[in-house]
């Protein structure tokens, strides 16, 4: 078994062609590298009939945020054995992984050559009708089928042990949960949200919240997460979406997932107030963008319910009362986890393009006040909120 080294673009294309039978003996090989960052580089090979693959490969000592957290490679096998898992339960809206390498941390996706990163296309402001269902439907069935639901007792407790991912968890705990709300060196506070972060930072109720939505964090391991879905996670054309970028995954709360995705699409929905000028493309763009916060959490709940109510595996959690406030405490779930990723999204280490393509500094500022103002919200009405319609609603009410 090779030793670990950094993949040049040859090491790339021998890898790809020994690991696939896609290519063919006669095959010319070709290399493109797509990203050379410090946490993944990335290779296409393709071949001269049109047939292409790619090759992503975690990087040593690479660090995340300012002060650099210290990542081993074997964040490449999580992330191959998660795409691998959900690929199995939904393979229509899961890339493919073809082959691991542990020792070379190395990994052969199919190419999604066809697909674009639904945050760049939300920001061009293209809409997708099915978005919405199949992203419910990618949430459904990957994190129903890895829960208490679906698997016997000692079959979960080897699933967390086996994605136990603490390296990555730790950057979530942090750049989530806590630095956010404290004057932390990695924030981005520029002048003119200065008074509101102060606000936010001296506000204690909200701080308690936030406490009890990171104790579920670390502590309630309902399902094989995803770990960072947000809109770079997903890649989108006309017809269907697929999920990517799994590293950060691991076992936790179900709605940490749910709520990423709903708070990738609000955060757009408040970057168009600057993103788009003219005030009916936008408004009409940003009622799409609800629907799709709307029919998502239904479309996941519904499907949600119906696997709850036929496949349920455990005989005391078939109980149609239980399943129905589990139904309900993970939709509060859900509306807290899409505060702090509108929270932290707003002054956090981790920018977004939504915000950083807005061209003026005050109207960024804007928006990232509107996030905060809805985020805190959401945290704060989470257990009284009972529909997704009363979130819109919220939404509207805030930034209107």
């Amino acid at each position: 078994m090779a030793e670990y080294h950094t993949f040049t673009a040859e090491d790339a294309k021998l890898f790809a062609d020994e690991h696939s039978g896609l290519f063919g003996k006669r095959s010319k090989l070709q290399v493109e590298k797509l990203t050379d960052k410090n946490f993944n580089q990335v290779f296409r090979v393709s071949n001269d009939k049109g047939t292409s693959l790619i090759v992503k490969q975690a990087l040593p000592n690479a660090g995340y945020g300012n002060d650099n957290w210290p990542l081993t490679v074997d964040r490449a096998r999580i992330e191959a054995t998660v795409l691998k898992k959900h690929y199995s339960l939904c393979p229509e809206f899961t890339v493919e992984v073809l082959h691991h390498d542990t020792e070379l941390a190395a990994i052969l996706l199919e190419d999604l050559a066809d697909y674009r990163i639904l945050r760049s296309e939300l920001i061009a402001a293209k809409q997708f009708p099915h978005l919405a269902s199949q992203l419910a439907q990618y949430l459904a069935h990957t994190l129903y089928h890895t829960s208490d639901f679906a698997l016997t007792g000692p079959n979960k407790k080897q699933q967390v042990v086996k994605y136990l991912n603490p390296e990555l968890c730790l950057i979530s705990e942090d750049v989530i949960f806590t630095e956010p709300y404290v004057n932390h060196e990695r924030n981005h506070v520029p002048p003119g949200i200065q008074q509101q972060a102060q606000a936010l930072w001296a506000d204690q109720p909200l701080k308690a919240e936030v406490a009890q939505l990171k104790v579920k964090f670390l502590s309630s391991p309902q399902a094989l997460l995803h770990g960072d879905l947000n809109s770079s996670s997903v890649f989108i054309n006309d017809e269907k979406c697929k999920i990517i970028d799994a590293e950060f995954g691991f076992c936790g709360p179900i709605g940490f997932d749910v709520g990423s995705v709903l708070g990738s699409l609000l955060l757009n929905y408040i970057a168009h107030f600057s993103l788009t000028e003219q005030a009916e493309s936008r408004q009409q763009f940003q009622q799409y963008l609800l629907q799709q916060v709307t029919e998502l959490w239904q479309h996941f709940a519904e499907t949600f319910n119906q696997l709850m109510a036929n496949k349920c595996k455990q005989p005391m959690l078939t109980n149609t009362d239980y399943q129905h406030y589990f139904l309900q405490q993970l939709f509060s779930d859900t509306i807290g986890f899409t505060g702090c990723e509108l929270i932290r999204r707003a002054i956090g280490v981790a920018r977004i393009a939504d915000f950083e393509q807005i061209k003026s500094d005050s109207d960024t500022d804007r928006c990232k006040i509107m996030a905060m103002k809805l985020g805190q919200a959401l945290i704060m009405q989470r257990n009284n909120l009972s529909d997704i319609t009363q979130v819109q609603q919220l939404v509207e009410q805030i930034t209107g």
